[in-house]
């Protein structure tokens, strides 16, 4: 049967090359956005690696030609921190979760080198502040104070393309161009290790990370200064109005901002998500285009072969086996299609196209011919179903 078929392919090759064509361009379409989509999907299932439930981001910017001394920018962490509702204060640097702002640069440690990896500055507070999971180590603490090198705590991915299966703490290593003369602040001691974060989106992958200490009492001037701020359940407009007022009443030639990450988050996860659907859409509409041509393409051929089918069951083929027939050759039809969008497929995770995992490609190679098969199934159904109650009688007569 299957070479009978084969025969009957090859003697309407011209007309088959379309069908191919269509199904490998269905399936080049659903392979895309089938990846895109396994990959949007698994990302927005791996946790976080951080709380950023009751957290708030505040921002504090001095007045025009004007920076904030230390010691100042000290005393309204300890006045915040102070107010009810307040459970810790953390300062870090300005690529706080969910907003577009990074900070990232590669690393290295004996020959091996980091992929881009986003680095935090950070106070003893910050673990507190953001709840993340220490697997290794600990976090900082004044007994850093006194150390020869910037103390780091890193991601388990970081620790694991650094260091493999050796142990990380106590480790130094530095940027993987660190230039001729090597400062103590540019080598870095691990401290701890925590979970993969991700701080970019709820669609992004985990980034590698690393925290640097904030020196305590250094005298820096600044001119922005940014904090994390864990507040009790519940809080809300009053305690960010406190909060403001707090800072205005250290200097009010400071402004203040005073965000929820949560919000943050929402935020970005929709500017992340407009893209996806738009992909999604146009990916929907070519599929159904597709789909009405094929419909087109089986219902034109047999009306082209009306005289074949009423020979054949003018010799004894049945109803069921003529459309068995039509449906067996649209299967083989894609089968040659879906082959040839495989091999080009295939090609993203040989070359790790994108820097994606070949996991995610798989499953969209694989998605994606399911996908067709059953589109084509469907489109053939109908055609079939004609053909079946087509009587050999009115066909032959029509010839």
């Amino acid at each position: 049967m299957l070479r009978h078929l084969f025969t009957l392919i090859w003697n309407r090759k011209r007309a088959n090359l379309l069908l191919i064509s269509e199904v490998f361009f269905s399936f080049v379409v659903l392979f895309g956005v089938g990846a895109v989509l396994i990959t949007v999907g698994k990302n927005y299932f791996t946790p976080h690696g951080f709380n950023y439930e009751d957290v708030w981001r505040l921002e504090v910017r001095a007045g025009q030609g004007l920076k904030m001394p230390r010691a100042e920018l000290d005393d309204v962490v300890r006045q915040v921190k102070a107010l009810p509702g307040v459970r810790t204060v953390a300062l870090t640097s300005g690529n706080l979760p969910f907003i577009f702002n990074t900070n990232n640069s590669a690393f290295a440690y004996k020959g091996k080198k980091s992929p881009p990896t986003n680095y935090y500055d950070a106070d003893d507070h910050y673990l507190e502040a953001t709840q993340l999971h220490l697997r290794e180590g600990r976090w900082f603490t004044q007994t850093d104070d006194g150390s020869n090198h910037r103390p780091v705590v890193i991601t388990q991915d970081l620790r694991e393309i650094l260091f493999g299966d050796e142990p990380a703490l106590g480790k130094i290593f530095t940027f993987s161009e660190p230039g001729p003369n090597i400062k103590p602040e540019d080598e870095f001691q691990v401290m701890g290790v925590v979970d993969n974060v991700n701080m970019e989106s709820d669609f992004s992958a985990p980034i590698p990370a690393m925290w640097k200490r904030l020196i305590p009492y250094d005298t820096t001037h600044w001119e922005t200064a940014s904090m994390l701020v864990r507040v009790a359940p519940g809080e809300g407009g009053v305690l960010q109005e406190k909060i403001a007022r707090t800072v205005a009443g250290v200097t009010r030639q400071w402004t203040t901002e005073v965000r929820v990450v949560n919000d943050d988050r929402l935020h970005r996860r929709m500017f992340t998500l407009v893209p996806v659907v738009g992909l999604c859409i146009m990916g929907l509409f070519l599929i159904i285009n597709v789909a009405l041509g094929l419909f087109g393409v089986l219902w034109y051929n047999i009306s082209q072969r009306r005289a074949e089918i009423g020979l054949r069951r003018a010799m004894g083929a049945t109803g069921a086996g003529i459309g068995w027939q039509f449906l067996g050759e649209m299967m083989v039809v894609t089968t040659f299609g879906v082959v040839l969008g495989a091999v080009l497929a295939a090609q993203f995770p040989l070359l790790n196209a994108f820097d994606l995992p070949a996991e995610p490609y798989l499953l969209a190679i694989g998605a994606a011919a399911l996908a067709v098969y059953l589109i084509t199934a469907l489109c053939a159904w109908q055609p079939s179903r004609l053909a079946a109650g087509i009587q050999p009688a009115v066909a032959l007569r029509e010839e």
